[in-house]
């Protein structure tokens, strides 16, 4: 039977211990701040926005939030990061993605400032990461690290695939395998004989976005499986990008959805913020 990833405790685990954190930054009179901008109506990112402001009230981190119409400008977007950035007493800046179609994403990811990138997706933290410097993770890639290494399974020599190569996920999610001092290939939609490059995973990320894609005619018999994909099926339930009920008897350990890559990043952002108080 396979050993259930728990991204709900270990998120949980995560919070707690930044919890104590800030309590005692707070006794040495720091505080940390997390500035959110929210533009326009999607329900998603509502739901997304709304579950960070929660994780900051449980620690103990200030949050402000910005919510503003559809019908900003880019320009009127990038004055307030400008503002955000400029201000002491805010720590981390997190613009919720995606922006309305009229906003130049890469644009505004650019214009936040790398030392209160807490999302880590700025060119700088980008290069950082690749290059073993210091700078904040992108969220889920870290997330997911944190879950093999506090469920116990050590990365070290092991054959790691990724499936998907955003810069969000597949990208920095390789690099941080090959950290660990994992054997890392990256698969996409140009991949020759998937299958049978996935199927020399120890370990099986997939991040492909297209809901139980992976079977078990992708994954070798004990493999551990990391889900990072999140869909919501016609019935309303919500699966991954693996067809769970179908591997779940052949692999070693495996993260489910809900309840097991999603609240990691959420985790691991609260850690970003807190790692911000303490560097400045």
């Amino acid at each position: 039977m396979a050993t259930l990833i728990d991204g709900k405790r270990i998120s949980q685990e995560i919070k707690d211990e930044l919890k104590e954190k800030a309590a005692s930054l707070k006794a040495e009179g720091k505080e940390a701040c997390l500035a959110v901008i929210l533009v326009g109506e999607d329900p998603a990112s509502k739901v997304y926005v709304g579950n960070k402001k929660k994780a900051c009230e449980y620690i103990g981190i200030r949050s402000e939030s910005y919510e503003l119409p559809e019908s900003t400008s880019q320009a009127e977007l990038l004055e307030l990061i400008e503002r955000l950035n400029a201000d002491a007493k805010v720590n981390g800046i997190l613009v919720q993605l995606p922006v309305p179609k009229h906003i130049d994403e890469k644009a505004v990811i650019r214009s936040i400032s790398p030392a209160k990138d807490v999302d880590g997706f700025h060119p700088e933290n980008v290069g950082a990461l690749l290059i073993g410097e210091k700078g904040f993770v992108s969220c889920t890639p870290a997330g997911v690290i944190e879950l093999l290494k506090r469920s116990g399974i050590s990365i070290e020599g092991k054959e790691c695939v990724v499936i998907g190569r955003s810069n969000i996920v597949g990208k920095p999610m390789g690099v941080l395998l090959l950290r660990e001092n994992g054997t890392v290939t990256i698969c996409h939609s140009r991949t020759q004989d998937l299958k049978n490059v996935c199927k020399r995973a120890d370990i099986l990320v997939a991040a492909v976005g297209k809901p139980k894609m992976i079977n078990r005619e992708y994954i070798k018999e004990g493999a551990v499986v990391i889900d990072v994909g999140i869909h919501r099926m016609e019935n309303g339930k919500l699966c991954g990008d693996v067809d769970f009920d179908d591997v779940e008897d052949m692999v070693s350990a495996i993260t489910p959805v809900p309840g097991g890559v999603g609240p990691m990043t959420i985790a691991m952002l609260m850690k970003n913020c807190m790692e911000s108080v303490e560097e400045s």
